[in-house]
């Protein structure tokens, strides 16, 4: 079952009223949004968005009852501009980006996003497959630009180790799934790190998704423009899942404040509860934060 993260203190935070527009970034199976439909009611637009067509149709179904008007785009929210334009909107009452990968993705999705399955090496968020895949990057790139990026993206410490033994595998044939590379990341590192508190794939898998989906990149745009097209008192609200993320988020909403455009909601992170994280322990590494618009 899907469960939202960060629910309850991302709906409060945002002060939604009735009839209001808002924009969401990354819909995934609609948790969120069934949450936000019914605090703008019949009256409110919500417009969002994924680069999974599959999902979005799952999330349409499920929102298929909710009484706001919705406007649904198969596009990455970096694109808010062309997307609020399609929809006919100017500005926007509030903005909730959800950067994280969801839980089908990672369960369901066959792409290579689970380093416990074997798949094949995609890790594109969107389905129809444009860009590069995880596939091409460890099977093409140098070995300095492998273990820079797994360092960079990943922060993982055995990052030479790991591209030197992509490398050597890649020689004797290519590396086609997810399983197999997970494989290999495990015979490279130091041997007490393969049986560690998390999987020593772990990193160096987020480090190539978020260099397939340009995830941080998009994220940097989507803060700019989202900002520019929020209406003055509207809130913006990003749920981010690792540090290079969130550091992005707290910058962004530094400077906006610094400048007078905005006011900092969350002088802290807002992270989740005790009884949020028994329910669904992949909640333990979201932080939450707020901006209002001066």
């Amino acid at each position: 079952m899907h469960i939202p993260v960060l629910l309850s203190q991302t709906i409060d935070g945002l002060e939604l009223q009735v009839g209001d527009v808002v924009f969401e970034g990354t819909v995934g199976l609609g948790g969120h949004s069934e949450v936000l439909c019914e605090k703008i009611g019949g009256s409110g637009f919500l417009i969002g968005t994924d680069a999974d067509a599959d999902s979005l149709v799952l999330a349409e179904e499920r929102l298929k009852s909710a009484q706001c008007k919705k406007f649904f785009a198969c596009d990455n929210f970096r694109n808010i501009d062309h997307v609020l334009k399609q929809a006919g909107v100017e500005k926007v009452n509030a903005i909730l980006l959800d950067v994280g990968l969801s839980s089908r993705q990672l369960d369901v999705v066959p792409r290579g996003f689970s380093f416990l399955r074997d798949e094949p090496l995609l890790m594109t968020f969107c389905s129809e497959g444009e860009g590069i895949t995880a596939h091409e990057i460890v099977n093409d790139w140098a070995e300095e630009s492998i273990a820079d990026i797994i360092y960079g993206y990943g922060e993982e410490r055995f990052a030479r180790r790991i591209a030197r033994g992509i490398i050597e595998h890649r020689k004797l044939k290519p590396i086609e799934t997810s399983g197999a590379l997970a494989e290999i990341i495990k015979e490279s590192v130091p041997f007490p790190a393969r049986f560690g508190r998390i999987h020593p794939a772990t990193k160096t898998f987020q480090a190539l998704r978020i260099t397939v989906n340009d995830e941080l990149g998009a994220l940097r745009e989507g803060l700019v423009k989202g900002f520019e097209y929020l209406a003055p008192k509207g809130r913006i609200a990003v749920i981010s899942f690792h540090s290079l993320e969130d550091r992005i988020v707290k910058e962004f909403f530094r400077a906006q404040a610094q400048e007078g455009l905005a006011t900092i909601m969350t002088k802290k992170p807002l992270t989740a509860s005790p009884e949020e994280l028994q329910e669904n322990p992949r909640s333990r590494s979201a932080k939450l934060r707020i901006l209002k618009k001066n």
